[in-house]
Formats: C-alpha cells, sequence, structure tokens
C-alpha cells in the first residue's frame, strides 16, 4: 500500500551552478609565481657556489682571517698537468706514469689587460723626457699593483741595523730576502701573472732558467692556478730543481746550456699555447718592483737616500725610484752593481742597453752579471738615478760576512752588494745620514756560501797561514801551540811534512791555520812568531 503521505520526497538542490573542481586561478598563479621564484634562487645560489670553487680570488688563495697563508693552497693541491700537453717535453723522470688532468674555469675578469708586458719597447739611443718616462710607468701603476698584490707577498721589515755605528750613519736594511721564495722578483711576477688575461690564464705559462724569477713564477703560477712550466738544463743544481717541484711547478730538464733550454721552451710555447716568460723590463713587472720603493717610504721617515742593486736586471732600481722620487725628490737613489760585470754603467755611458758585455755563468753572480734587458728600465735609471758606482767581488764577500754576523741574514751577492758600496768606502757623502739599504735576495746554495764565508774571513785577515820549519825533536810543536795559545789565536789545521822537505834531515814543516780577532791582533801574532822563528813564512792571501 501506498503510504497516504505518498511517496518521499527527494532533498531539494542547489540551484546554482556548480563550480570547478580545481582551485581558483588566482591561487594557481599565486603558486606557480612562488615556485619560479624559488627555483630561480636556488639555481642562483647553487650557480654562485661552483664559481667560488672554480676560480678563488687571489685574496683567497693567499689570505685567511688569521693572516696571509705562505705555504700553498688552502686544503688544495697545485694544479696537475693534462696529458696531452706532454708531448715532445723531453727528458723528465717527475712524472712517473701518474699524469691526472685538471680542468680550471676562471670567473672573475681583470679590467685592466695587460698592454704592453710581453713586447719590447724599441731601443733608442736619445735621452726621453720625464714625461715619456711616466708614460712607461706612473706612480699610479704602482699603487695600484701594491693594492692588487698586498695579500700574496710579505711586507718584509725594514729595521734599523747594527752596523750603523761601525759606518757613522743610519742604516735600515730593507729584508726582501725574507719573501717566500727569498727574492724581491716576487713583486713583479705577481702583479704580472694576474694581469694576464683569462685565456692566457688557462693555458699556462713557461720560463727557462733557474733563476729567482723562474722561482717566483713558479710558485705564484701555482698559486694562482695557473699551468706553469719550468725548463732547466741538465747542469741545474738537484737543489733548485727539487725546490722549484716543491713550489708545484712542472719542470723539465732538456739540454745542457741556458740556450738550449730557452729554444725547447720558445718551442713547446709555440706549439701549445703557452706563454713564454722572461724577465724584461715591462711597465706592468717594473710597477710590481716599484712597489717595494712605496713600502721603504712609508717604514723609513725622514729618509735621505735609498741604496739598491744594480747591474743588467736594473728593474727593481728603475722602478723603485719612479716610487720614491715621486714621493719625495730630495731622496738619493743610489744602485751599486760588480766592477767584474759593469753593465749599467757601460750602458748608461752608450745611451742604450750593452747585449755584447761579456758576463759570469757562476751561480754566485746571479742577476748582479746579467745583460741590460731593456730599454725602459734604462731611461728611468738615467732620469731618476742620482748615482750607479761599482765595487770589487772581494767588497761582496766581506758584506755577506758582516749581514751574517750582525744581523744573522743568509744572502747572496745581489742581496749583499748594497751594503759592499758602504765596506769600500765608495759613498762618503752619506755619513751622519739616515739610509736604507735593500737586501733583494737570500737564495745562496749551502756549498757556495762556505766557500764565500771561509773566503771572506781571509780577506778581513781573521784567518791566516802560516808555516816554518822545526827541528825534529819531542816538545818543538807543543812549544808553538803554547805561543799561539798564549796569543789567544784559535788552531784551525795544523799539518807536519816531514819528508818533501828542502831543510836538514831531522827536520819537519810545520803549516799552520789559525783564526785572530781582527787585523791588529794578526799583525800582533805575526810580531810574535817571527820573534821566535825568523825563517817563518806567512802566506799572503
Amino acid at each position: 500500500m501506498v503510504s497516504p503521505q505518498g511517496p518521499p520526497r527527494a532533498k531539494p538542490k542547489d540551484m546554482r551552478t556548480p563550480g570547478p573542481l580545481l582551485p581558483p586561478y588566482g591561487v594557481v598563479v599565486g603558486v606557480l609565481l612562488h615556485l619560479v621564484v624559488y627555483l630561480v634562487a636556488v639555481l642562483y645560489r647553487d650557480d654562485n657556489k661552483i664559481k667560488k670553487q672554480d676560480s678563488p680570488t687571489l685574496c683567497d688563495l693567499h689570505c685567511c682571517k688569521d693572516g696571509p697563508i705562505r705555504n700553498g693552497l688552502i686544503g688544495q693541491k697545485p694544479p696537475s698537468i693534462s696529458p696531452e700537453r706532454l708531448k715532445d717535453f723531453g727528458e723528465d723522470d717527475y712524472l712517473n706514469g701518474d699524469v691526472k688532468t685538471w680542468e680550471m674555469k676562471i670567473v672573475n675578469r681583470n679590467e685592466e689587460l695587460l698592454r704592453d708586458a710581453f713586447s719590447r719597447i724599441p731601443q733608442s739611443s736619445s735621452r726621453t723626457s720625464l714625461s715619456s718616462c711616466n708614460k712607461l710607468i706612473r706612480f699610479e701603476d704602482i699603487s695600484a699593483a701594491a693594492f692588487k698584490i698586498q695579500c700574496g707577498v710579505q711586507k718584509t721589515p725594514c729595521m734599523y741595523s747594527r752596523l750603523s755605528k761601525q759606518y757613522g750613519m743610519d742604516i735600515y736594511l730593507k729584508k726582501e730576502f725574507l719573501q717566500y721564495t727569498g727574492s724581491v722578483k716576487e713583486r713583479g711576477v705577481l702583479y704580472l701573472l694576474t694581469s694576464l688575461p683569462q685565456d692566457q690564464q688557462r693555458k699556462g705559462v713557461i720560463v727557462a732558467s733557474d733563476s729567482n724569477f723562474s722561482m717566483a713564477v713558479a710558485y705564484h703560477a701555482s698559486e694562482l692556478r695557473i699551468p706553469v712550466f719550468v725548463i732547466m738544463s741538465t747542469s741545474t743544481s738537484p737543489a733548485r730543481v727539487k725546490m722549484c717541484r716543491e713550489y708545484g711547478a712542472m719542470v723539465i730538464s732538456y739540454g745542457t746550456t741556458a740556450k738550449d733550454s730557452q729554444m725547447h721552451a720558445r718551442r713547446l710555447a709555440q706549439e701549445n699555447g703557452y706563454l713564454y716568460l722572461e724577465e724584461e723590463d715591462s711597465a706592468v713587472y717594473l710597477s710590481g718592483l716599484g712597489t717595494m720603493g712605496l713600502e721603504v717610504y712609508e717604514q723609513v721617515p725622514k729618509l735621505d737616500a735609498v741604496i739598491f742593486p744594480a747591474g743588467g736586471h736594473c728593474g727593481l732600481l728603475a722602478g723603485s725610484a719612479a716610487a720614491l722620487k715621486h714621493l719625495n725628490p730630495h731622496i738619493s737613489v743610489i744602485g751599486v752593481e760588480s766592477e767584474s760585470f759593469p753593465v749599467l754603467q757601460q750602458s748608461l755611458k752608450a745611451g742604450h742597453p750593452i747585449e755584447d758585455q761579456a758576463c759570469s755563468n757562476h751561480d754566485f753572480y746571479g742577476d748582479v752579471s746579467g745583460l741590460c734587458f731593456g730599454s725602459n728600465s734604462l731611461q728611468l735609471t738615467r732620469k731618476l738615478v742620482d748615482k750607479v758606482v761599482a765595487v770589487r767581488e772581494e767588497d761582496i764577500f766581506i758584506s755577506m760576512l758582516r749581514l751574517l754576523e750582525y744581523e744573522r741574514a743568509t744572502v747572496d751577492a745581489d742581496g749583499a752588494i748594497g751594503l759592499a758600496a758602504l765596506v769600500a768606502g765608495k759613498l762618503p757623502e752619506l755619513k751622519g745620514k739616515r739610509v736604507a739599504i735593500v737586501i733583494c735576495s737570500g737564495n745562496l746554495e749551502l756549498p757556495l756560501l762556505q766557500q764565500c764565508i771561509a773566503r771572506a774571513l781571509t780577506l778581513d785577515n781573521r784567518v791566516c797561514r802560516f808555516s816554518l820549519v822545526l827541528s825534529d825533536c819531542p816538545g818543538d810543536i807543543s812549544k808553538l801551540l803554547e805561543i799561539l795559545a798564549r796569543e789567544e789565536a784559535r788552531v784551525l789545521d795544523i799539518k807536519r811534512e816531514c819528508i818533501f822537505v828542502t831543510s836538514d834531515l831531522f827536520t819537519v814543516e810545520v803549516t799552520c791555520t789559525v783564526e785572530t780577532r781582527d787585523k791588529i791582533h794578526t799583525a800582533q801574532l805575526r810580531n810574535t812568531l817571527l820573534e821566535r822563528y825568523p825563517t817563518a813564512a806567512w802566506t799572503e792571501r
């Protein structure tokens, strides 16, 4: 039966138009915009991280919150070399078949590119004006170089020296031998490398010598992650080869002479796209070296004169003179070179760089005996340097001895030649004045250092040798030793010869090497021995 109430009623339907199943359009657009912004932020952050990892800046490589890091990259190894670059390299036992590839991406671009760093300015025998010299290197260039390399090189001390009383003037020693590679060349090299175009930094650089310049290139190129190759002759000292490899360079032994190494390096540079670097007087390199003059002026107030090493490689003298003369034209700038190799003096006299000057290949002389390498330095030297003097080899030896005794500084000829001018008495006009001396290099091998110091002690009349004939009787040699002890002479060596003598049969010839305090003490000892042994013969130095 049908219910009297009738069939059940259906629920009333909503008469509005049914809405869409998706959220409103405005909500969708907002969500999409937030998503896009988030993705862009993430991608930008990751890209910055990659860039920072691939291309650290100069200060990232050399500085940290506790100060400059002087021993390699921060937690990273120096770059290894791509295997395809190793063709025709020559003899090298360093690789041992273990070659890894390394890629480098340089992001930060140098706004100021190197314009004329690798092309020599044509030589000119005419004397240029000061304005033309300023076009070659300006004080602004030196200031820019100082700012750019401040995190990569040490600001070395310029300290008052105990030698001041001995030479009658206030002497301040600028100790550039305390740089990481032991040479002032780091300043010019670092500014040169950081000024290279990016594509050349990726390809790499190559040098061909064992000089301080090559050592500085090896170290700083490795620090900047620039592939660096050093070609050395087979006659190079093993110690220098090892040191250059420890700096991070690929060292290749080739040829028996420096000329063979240079030719091989040029061929490799041409075939592989490397930049062949040699020490020259480009504006960039001189600006880097000139930063040392800024530091000396800042560290020593009221300077009267600054003494620099000169010789053929006078870039330090020229660059620093440009800075000092700009800051104070009254400061005397003096260069010192060796009498055996007066390259700079002859070049100044001729009006152009001397190229046929006979130079020594001995490791002792280093840059002191180098050829004059460009007209830029010569023009700056002619205009800005007040005086150039020459010293003897003996004066350099004694200067090395003085620095070792009074300053505990182990330097080479290039580093000691500035003080040698005072030792030789070549600058009497500086008496009573305030003088800074640049000790620019301290790279001297130990065997050569021993020879130099021994020679210096002899030249300084502190080591002497004499021979005398004694009867071959017990006690005669002991009497001689008693005389030496009474005179406070220290016996270094004594030899007894009884076979190859031309005197009586029962006599012996005794040769003694003794150390004395100074020249006066040596004269007293000689007089005492001649009174007791009239036939005593002194070996002249």
